[in-house]
């Protein structure tokens, strides 16, 4: 029988996660819900699904088995916990957008509800789920890059949005971390400095310090003030065996072997079943690995892409906010 899910959300990327559910023959969309109404009923009228209004309504009349909440909010997350709680309490594994919460005591609360209720709780963590990445992963785990020296993170969009001081750290940088944290594990301490772009009164431009846990060093710039078009996203992982290069998360990975001169290179193909073609290729495969995994019966522990490492990669964030008001490093 197929899962039955919801969506709470209908803004453009909850619309995105609908037509990804409406495409799988795994999974059955039930209804979608917003508190604005005219979002909701055109999200319904396209997809053929009922319509609702709030969260409580959705989940006690459809009960369904997973949900997506893709709300937005106040630094584009403060609208995540109340009805990722609501669902986990209804019986529903979760989906929740990134961030997993502007808030650390809120996020935490959803990763503990989750684990009391046993419930899969997953974040939108669609950058690691690319064949690129999971190449590079697989290369780590197969000890191809050995102990690691030091990771090299970029990503950087055109977000001309203002919001708090902290909007660009809490609001873009949980993917940067997440994929950063995916290769290298927890990370021990950080070091912040930002500059605001012109015209901006935000801190739109960072660049963070790390030192993980493991005893490697890191390095990320973010930025809200590129011009679109250009790449995005860049990871460098460096290990005494030797080191790979992932750009924008499906295009091109390549690993470059510490003891010889022949590296291996996989590109996004042309064409084939494999080829992503733009961004919305990479949540159409974590939604389905997700969807996947609670079809499956894996357990809430075995979650790829968890709401632990949403928790986790929001700590951080956090850290370097502190960092960057106090002026000194913050050890995790």
């Amino acid at each position: 029988m197929a899962l039955r899910v919801a969506v709470i959300g209908c803004g453009h990327i909850g619309n995105l996660h609908a037509d990804i559910y409406k495409s799988f023959p795994l999974v059955q969309l039930v209804g979608v819900c917003d508190l604005r109404h005219d979002r909701a009923d055109g999200a319904a009228q396209r997809l053929g699904v009922p319509a609702f209004y709030d969260a409580p309504s959705m989940l006690q009349a459809l009960a369904p088995d997973l949900c997506s909440v893709a709300t937005g909010g106040y630094e584009y997350g403060s609208d995540h916990y109340q009805p990722t709680i609501q669902a986990l309490e209804a019986g529903c594994h979760v989906l929740c957008e990134k961030p997993i919460c502007n808030t650390i005591p809120e996020a935490e609360k959803m990763v503990e509800c989750a684990r009391r209720l046993k419930r899969c709780f997953g974040i939108d963590f669609n950058h690691r789920f690319t064949p690129a990445a999971r190449l590079a992963k697989k290369w780590v785990d197969d000890g191809l890059i050995g102990e690691q020296l030091f990771v090299n993170m970029c990503m950087w969009i055109c977000n001309p949005n203002e919001s708090s001081p902290y909007y660009m750290i809490k609001a873009l940088n949980p993917h940067s971390m997440d994929v950063m944290r995916h290769f290298a594990g927890d990370v021990e301490a950080v070091q912040c400095f930002c500059k605001k772009g012109p015209g901006r009164t935000i801190w739109s431009n960072m660049q963070l310090n790390l030192k993980f846990r493991s005893g490697a060093l890191g390095h990320l710039t973010a930025s809200y003030d590129m011009a679109r078009g250009h790449p995005m996203e860049r990871c460098e992982v460096a290990g005494i065996k030797g080191r790979f290069v992932l750009e924008d998360m499906w295009r091109e990975v390549t690993l470059y072997p510490a003891d010889c001169l022949t590296k291996q290179v996989y590109t996004n193909p042309v064409f084939g079943p494999d080829r992503y073609r733009d961004f919305g290729d990479t949540f159409r495969v974590r939604i389905q690995t997700f969807a996947q995994l609670v079809a499956d019966g894996a357990a809430p522990e075995a979650i790829d892409g968890s709401g632990a490492d949403g928790l986790a990669a929001q700590k951080v964030l956090q850290a370097a906010i502190d960092s960057l008001e106090q002026r000194t490093i913050i050890t995790l």
